[in-house]
């Protein structure tokens, strides 16, 4: 019988950090720190990306390069990307832990998943050294995967698969078929899609969405309504082969694809 068994996860924005705002205010405040403005919405339509392909995406932004050669009287360069990392490294360092506290339902929805014989792993835009702070943070608020892969020492991060594929190879999961990607941007549906997994999307709580829970709570039903499908337009049209409310939809939906594999 054919069935899920590895179902991998993003972490900011999809099992942590609610929105998905540690790295924005970090992204913000180092441009910020050269003299350079970035908006939440620019930072957002490139998250998921390894940091430092980030800045350089921001960099890359009409309005920021113009405003840097008329401040500094010339292009930026490698060395300003560079240290506009390191700014932004040493703010996110700063505040990681805080923003490490999983989203509502993750924890039970794991362990439910894990009861059922599926192997949890997780891929990130985050560092390991990042990753070294995120992992025991939400493993004392009861998170905790089985693998995590970063990108450090692999050929690229996002969208490419090959965190996916590290995460197989880890979890010693023979076929591809049987791995759902879960995550909540357009960089976590197009690793999914680029791997060949299943790639599904997540709305609430999602980096693409960039409410806080209290903002969502408060939000009229109709403007909230009309957001989430903007969301789901973007992450279908980006490949997702499904995308859910929140992750208490995952265990349903999991046996619908189980399903739906052996019926093909």
């Amino acid at each position: 019988m054919k069935k899920i068994e590895c179902v991998i996860l993003d972490w900011a924005g999809t099992a942590v950090d609610y929105g998905c705002f540690a790295p924005v205010s970090a992204f913000i405040e180092s441009f910020k720190s050269l003299g350079l403005e970035v908006t939440a919405a620019e930072t957002r339509a490139h998250m998921g990306l390894t940091k430092i392909e980030e800045i350089r995406a921001l960099f890359k932004i009409e309005r920021v390069a113009n405003t840097f050669r008329e401040r500094y009287g010339r292009d930026y360069n490698e060395n300003d990307i560079q240290a506009c990392y390191a700014e932004f490294q040493r703010l996110l360092f700063a505040s990681l832990r805080s923003y490490s506290g999983p989203i509502s339902r993750v924890v039970e929805t794991i362990d439910l998943l894990r009861s059922q014989g599926i192997v949890i792993g997780s891929t990130t835009g985050y560092t390991k050294e990042m990753m070294d702070i995120v992992i025991p943070a939400a493993a004392e608020r009861g998170y905790r995967v089985d693998n995590c892969v970063t990108s450090d020492g692999l050929p690229a991060g996002r969208p490419y698969p090959y965190m996916i594929y590290k995460n197989m190879c880890d979890l010693a999961v023979p076929s591809r078929f049987s791995v759902l990607k879960y995550g909540d941007t357009i960089s976590d549906i197009k690793e999914g899609v680029n791997a060949g997994v299943w790639s599904v999307g997540v709305v609430l709580g999602s980096n693409e969405l960039g409410l806080t829970e209290e903002e969502v709570n408060a939000m009229p039903a109709g403007e909230l309504k009309k957001r989430m499908l903007e969301v789901r337009y973007r992450m279908y049209a980006a490949g997702a082969h499904y995308v859910v409310d929140s992750i208490e939809e995952l265990p349903a939906l999991i046996e619908s694809i189980n399903a739906r594999m052996n019926r093909e």
